[in-house]
């Protein structure tokens, strides 16, 4: 075929390629405004049914702000343990070769796989009143730290571990011939790469333990200014008929989530940045 013809073809193909093209991005465009925007505007419109005067009154109410301040400061709390206990899990299963390492990496996805009530559930029946080890924390907001840190587990690990995976171990074997020792070499040649994967896995985790409920409804006992959080709040809300009052705190819920996500994006643009 001469490199006319093929020229010819080329430009014969490039209207299709580009339609083809225009028309993958408008069904993308129509699946996630069906599935996503569309739904939170209807949120947003909704909160405002009794006007901004009703909006700042539903979310500025004492059992609403007792909710938010209790699950923001049990999603940040989660979020320290999940930084150090999730990097040092990423270590020990990359660095370390153990029998059942297979097996623990396994259960690492399970709160991914398992419904969050069934965990609720699994959480009371063994942190409860008849906990067969003798702990119970039912109905305490330190069960509610539990229960986020278990449907927050695998965040930071499947962050941390492509990164540790990646990692070019000559580095930390130029700096123990040069007699830097464990310490030195984690934290000032494996912790900087580390750091905008753990961050990105902190605030994936923070986020989700903002807007958790099934792993919560039933071990947090959902005591009013005491172990009750923003989305059993909301649920309870909606149970009173007040969709609006609901609505209202979804919003705040969601104006969190989304600052979160231009964190977690910050975070990629930082390490991209620092790997260069």
């Amino acid at each position: 075929m001469s490199t006319a013809s093929l020229a010819l073809r080329g430009r014969t193909l490039t209207p299709s390629l580009a339609g083809s093209r225009v028309l993958l991005r408008g069904v993308v465009l129509g699946y996630l405004s069906l599935l996503v925007l569309l739904p939170l505007a209807g949120v947003v419109w909704k909160s405002t049914g009794a006007g901004w005067d009703g909006f700042r009154v539903a979310i500025s109410s004492p059992d609403t702000v007792a909710s938010f301040e209790l699950t923001l400061l049990s999603s940040l709390g989660v979020s320290v343990i999940n930084a150090v206990l999730g990097t040092i899990v990423a270590w020990v299963l990359i660095r370390d070769h153990f029998p059942g390492k297979g097996l623990m990496n396994s259960v690492i996805d399970l709160p991914f796989a398992l419904p969050t009530i069934v965990a609720g559930l699994t959480l009371l029946s063994l942190y409860g009143p008849q906990s067969p080890v003798g702990i119970d924390v039912a109905y305490t907001r330190a069960g509610i730290i539990v229960a986020l840190l278990f449907v927050t587990l695998p965040f930071v690990v499947r962050a941390v571990q492509p990164v540790l995976m990646e990692l070019d171990r000559d580095m930390e074997e130029a700096a123990a011939s040069l007699g830097a020792g464990g310490r030195a070499i984690f934290r000032r040649i494996v912790l900087p790469n580390l750091l905008p994967a753990i961050f990105s896995g902190v605030a994936l985790g923070f986020a989700r333990a903002m807007g958790e409920f099934g792993a919560l409804v039933l071990i947090s006992g959902n005591i009013p200014f005491h172990t009750e959080v923003a989305s059993v709040h909301i649920f309870t809300q909606i149970e009173s008929d007040n969709v609006t009052g609901a609505a209202a705190m979804s919003v705040v819920l969601l104006a969190i989530s989304l600052f979160v996500l231009v964190l977690i994006t910050g975070a990629q643009l930082w390490g991209r940045r620092y790997d260069r």
